[in-house]
């Protein structure tokens, strides 16, 4: 995955927004105002995700190239390497993960957060 495909599919997810809140090179992926995942558009070697605590260890005990995010909370934020051995389908994974468990537990309020699992609902999407 390159920072192109990483960028398109981040924008695919329903709802999604990008910005570049704290310099001009970290894109930024946001659903509902709220922070699913960031990474170095020049440097694109990894990006970060928010991940469930336990999920979180699991997946740094199984695999070396995801280990705690360099630059927020380590207990719910990944950092997943792009330049290693896992499938595009693990990284597509990490990010739809973060971006529902951003989505059911903190965006706000929840009538925005229930008109966007709605709208996924109803699109059939088995995530």
């Amino acid at each position: 995955m390159d920072v192109i495909e990483f960028r398109e599919f981040c924008l695919s997810l329903p709802f999604a927004e990008e910005c570049t809140p704290f310099d001009e090179t970290t894109l930024v992926y946001k659903v509902g105002g709220r922070m699913f995942a960031y990474a170095d558009m020049v440097c694109f070697n990894r990006f970060a995700v928010k991940c469930d605590p336990v999920q979180a260890e699991i997946l740094r005990d199984r695999y070396p190239e995801v280990t705690p995010a360099w630059h927020s909370n380590k207990r719910h934020w990944n950092d997943v390497r792009t330049d290693g051995d896992l499938p595009e389908e693990f990284l597509r994974r990490q990010i739809r993960d973060s971006y529902m468990l951003v989505l059911r537990h903190n965006v706000t309020p929840r009538t925005l957060r229930e008109e966007i699992l709605s709208y996924i609902a109803g699109l059939g999407l088995e995530w």
